[in-house]
């Protein structure tokens, strides 16, 4: 199994980052590889993810423990394609600083280590991916849209997930 760990510091109580990443249904606003995630009983969630080379991965997860604005881990029932386990943490930061948000993953990728080295390939790497995802879950919290321009890494408009690439100089533009 693949493991990945990453942190992000919120400026946001614990009990709003916590009641906003529990609503499953928001997990798309900020992860871009999350198509989406619909709920199908209390506890449960079925997910659709955007794979490598335009490929869709889905499977049924369930909550397995959770201490209200503290944790929630899960896991992928069983029978499902991808086997899925993680846990998300919600600590007061240092000097009333909001929120530290720990997420821990692990999961099978589809195609096994193959299926791993094509999506780093393809430039999807776990950890990269986690990293961007808390960091677009940070600017929803502190600022309620994810912030895109031409500048950033995301490029402006609808949509957009991949940098642009290199553009050569326009020749009409003075040095």
């Amino acid at each position: 199994m693949l493991h990945v760990t990453k942190s992000v510091t919120i400026n946001r109580p614990a009990a709003d980052v916590y009641q906003f990443w529990r609503d499953f249904t928001n997990l798309p606003r900020f992860m871009t590889h999350v198509q989406s995630v619909v709920p199908t009983g209390d506890r449960r969630t079925h997910w659709t993810v955007s794979g490598p080379a335009g490929t869709t991965v889905e499977w049924d997860a369930e909550v397995t423990e959770e201490r209200p604005n503290d944790v929630i881990f899960w896991s992928s029932v069983e029978g499902s394609d991808i086997r899925h386990e993680g846990s998300v943490r919600f600590t007061k930061a240092p000097a009333d600083r909001g929120t530290e948000v720990h997420v821990d993953l692990q999961y099978d990728a589809p195609g096994g280590r193959a299926g791993a080295l094509i999506a780093t390939l393809f430039g999807e790497e776990p950890t990269q991916q986690l990293r961007d995802d808390l960091r677009r879950f940070k600017q929803v919290m502190e600022t309620g849209e994810v912030v895109r321009s031409d500048g950033s890494l995301e490029g402006a408009g609808q949509g957009a997930s991949k940098q642009r690439p290199a553009q050569a100089p326009d020749a009409e533009v003075p040095r």
